[in-house]
This record gives C-alpha cells, sequence and structure tokens, in this order.
C-alpha cells in the first residue's frame, strides 16, 4: 500500500516527532513518501530512507488576521496543488495528514482515487475560523484521528457530526529505556545543574501556552524554601515568524525577564533544541508540563518510560495518560503555589517518587508502545478505502 504523508511546516515538534516514530517503524507492506516543506523534516525523513517531495509550507496562524489569513489560505492553496500531483504521481491509496494545516490542505486538494486522512494535534480557540476550518475537513476528507479524546471532543464541537478516532503517541520502550541510560553519567554532564539536590525539567517548545513561567515561579517558591532545587528549559522558541499565534520571542525575553528579578540566572539551564533528551530526562528528579491546555503530552510519556515522576497540567489529554496520585499528579495550570508544593512533596518523600515512577514505566508499557501505534494508524487504512470504494494497491 502506497501512503503519502503530509505535513504543513519543515520545522519538528511534538506532532513531527509522532510521524517519524511512525515512519521509522512501518512495516514493508507500506511504501510510504513524505510531502513537506524543504528543511528540517526533510532531512530526518531522508534519514530514514523515506522518498520526500516538497511542497510550499505555512506558518500561518488560525486565526483571522487581514494581512496574515489571505497569505496563508494562498500557501495553503498552492501546496494543495503540489499535493494532488504528488498523489497522483506516486499513484497513492492513502493520503494521510500529519496537522490540522496539513489537513486543510489536504480538504483543499481532495486527490482523486485515494482515500484522506486527517490527523489532529492541536485543539483551535473557539471561533468562526475554528468552526470552518473542521467543517471543511470533516466534509472533504474520509476520516479523522485525534492524538486523545480530549483533542476529539474539540474536533465534535468545532464540526458537529464529525467522527473521529482516538489514537494516542507512542513512545519508543527501547530508546526511553531507564536500563540503558546511566542516571549519574547522565547527571555528571550537566555539571553545577547536576550536582542539585532537586533536578526539574520542562520538554517544549518556548510559548507562552506550554507554561515555563509556572515552573520558574514554582522553582522561586522552592528556593525561598531553602530547597537546593535547579530547573532544565529544554527546547526553543522555534515558531517565530509574525503571522504565529503567539509572540514566542516576546515570551523568551519575559521568561527572561522572571529569572532575572527573581535571581534565578546560577538556578536555570537554558538548553535550547537538543538530541539527547532521554539522557536528560534521565537525569531529572520530576518532570514538568504545566501547560495551559495540552492537546497531548508526548513529554509525559518519554519521562515515564524512564521511570521519572511527572508533574502535569490537568487541562487536556494528561488525565487521560496518567492517574493522579498515581503515576505522578496533575494540577491545575498557572497557579505555581501548589506546584511548588507537589514538586516539595516528591522531594520529601523519596520511596513516593520512586514508586510512581516505575508505575509510569508499567503503564506506557501496557498503553503507549509503538508497536500498538502503528497498528491502530494501519487499522483505519483499510476502512478508509471501504469509505471511498477503494481497495488497496501495490
Amino acid at each position: 500500500m502506497r501512503v503519502l504523508y503530509v505535513n504543513h511546516t519543515a520545522e519538528i515538534s511534538g506532532g513531527e516527532r509522532s510521524l517519524l516514530s511512525l515512519l521509522g517503524a512501518l512495516p514493508d507492506s507500506v511504501e510510504p513518501l513524505v510531502a513537506a516543506p524543504a528543511g528540517q523534516l526533510q532531512e530526518a525523513v531522508k534519514a530514514l530512507g523515506i522518498p520526500v517531495t516538497s511542497i510550499t509550507g505555512t506558518a500561518g496562524s488560525l486565526r483571522l488576521h487581514p494581512l496574515h489569513t489571505p497569505r496563508a489560505l494562498a500557501e495553503m492553496a498552492v501546496a494543495a496543488l503540489q499535493v494532488r500531483r504528488a498523489s497522483r504521481r506516486s499513484r497513492a491509496a492513502v493520503v494521510h495528514a500529519n496537522s490540522i494545516r496539513a489537513g486543510i490542505v489536504l480538504a483543499l486538494a481532495r486527490p482523486r482515487g485515494a482515500a484522506t486522512i486527517v490527523h489532529v494535534r492541536d485543539c483551535l480557540p473557539p471561533g468562526r475560523l475554528t468552526s470552518a476550518t473542521m467543517r471543511l475537513i470533516a466534509a472533504r476528507t474520509t476520516l479523522i484521528v485525534a492524538n486523545s479524546r480530549y483533542t476529539a471532543r474539540s474536533v465534535e464541537a468545532a464540526a458537529p457530526g464529525a467522527q473521529v478516532d482516538v489514537i494516542h503517541n507512542p513512545v519508543d520502550l527501547e530508546r526511553w529505556d531507564p536500563e540503558r541510560l546511566d542516571r549519574d553519567a547522565a547527571r555528571a554532564r550537566l555539571g553545577e545543574a547536576g550536582t542539585r539536590d532537586l533536578l526539574l525539567g520542562v520538554v517544549a517548545q518556548l510559548t507562552p501556552w506550554k507554561g515555563q513561567d509556572t515552573a520558574i515561579e514554582a522553582l522561586r517558591l522552592l528556593c525561598e524554601e531553602g530547597r537546593d532545587a535547579h530547573l532544565l528549559l529544554i527546547g526553543s522558541a522555534k515558531f517565530v515568524a509574525r503571522a504565529t499565534r503567539f509572540d514566542n520571542e516576546r515570551y523568551l525575553a519575559h521568561l527572561r525577564e522572571l529569572v532575572a528579578q527573581a535571581g534565578l540566572e546560577q538556578r536555570v539551564s537554558w538548553l535550547g533544541e537538543r538530541e539527547d533528551v532521554p539522557e536528560l530526562m534521565r537525569a531529572l528528579d520530576v518532570l514538568l508540563l504545566p501547560s495551559w491546555e495540552e492537546p497531548f503530552g508526548r513529554a509525559l510519556i518519554e519521562a515515564m518510560a524512564l521511570g521519572v515522576p511527572v508533574i502535569a497540567t490537568n487541562v487536556g489529554g494528561p488525565p487521560e495518560i496518567l492517574s493522579d496520585g498515581q503515576e505522578g499528579y496533575l494540577l491545575a495550570p498557572r497557579e505555581p503555589g501548589p506546584w511548588a508544593q507537589a514538586i516539595g512533596k516528591l522531594a520529601d518523600e523519596p520511596d513516593r517518587a520512586a514508586a510512581m515512577g516505575e508505575a509510569g514505566r508499567r503503564r506506557v508499557q501496557a498503553h503507549f508502545t509503538l508497536g500498538g501505534h502503528v497498528a491502530a494508524v494501519l487499522s483505519l487504512y483499510e476502512p478508509a478505502l471501504a469509505a471511498e470504494n477503494l481497495v488497496s494497491g501495490p
């Protein structure tokens, strides 16, 4: 079966990492091709030995703007023509869009002779444009799949009547294996930060909704209590085009100001984009996910796979990943006081923290394996073909 995977950006974030995991684990019965803008994602796909074709990308936010919205629509219209041609040339049986924007491209393209699937990984803010977008995708593609039940409900709210399947993101248990990584060595590589009694981390792009400011404020409270704590901020403000929803460069400046005002310059490490994230996570005492809203929470399952206790927002997908008090804690976002208290509790009760880490590893092994994810995705392709009265080709 030939499958064309479509992505709207060359940048690699959580959704792209999930796509790369899927591509790297596909069986020989699937012949993949990836359509994406030239750049980082294309290079990662090529490294897997998978052919790529270039399309026009877009950084446009799905909110109305007199300049950015027309430009984004023009970019997606061009990309739609390119996807249609790529589907025809490759004789793809299935075209699988990896984001909402890629889903718009696919809905505009409407490739003939192929089933179409849109993978929704984000929750758009309510509004007329959101509703119009999801109605378009629901009406002009074969199937919609969401990365969590929370994301699925957001799709259904915007496009009543839409049928949405849910497939959670996976984690590669071999790569994220605590037995493979030496915790002491991982901490030693961090220098002074690795010598602290309490090492915290946030692994996410630097953008307001990811809530790094809450983590910094919680760190300040912990240090005021006299705790020897340190925070690793792993990630960058990668989406900085003027058309993006948030001013991420301004947010980064705000975070640095918070750190300076609190006198935490020696307590916060800005690590940027890293390829050694498993090693960095292995060094942590607690992984934090303080997002305002989290469609899924890929960093959670990665930390849990490593046996690291987690504290996560209770808004979005995390309640589908862990049970409060068992594999970690679920807390309201933007309230640093309770976050500091929960971190302190784990620091004061190491046996509880260790038990949560072990429970997290078991939870991931049972529910978030890469093999299970691949099987679930592939199980959608034949029904999608049947819905379009098609059969899978060679």
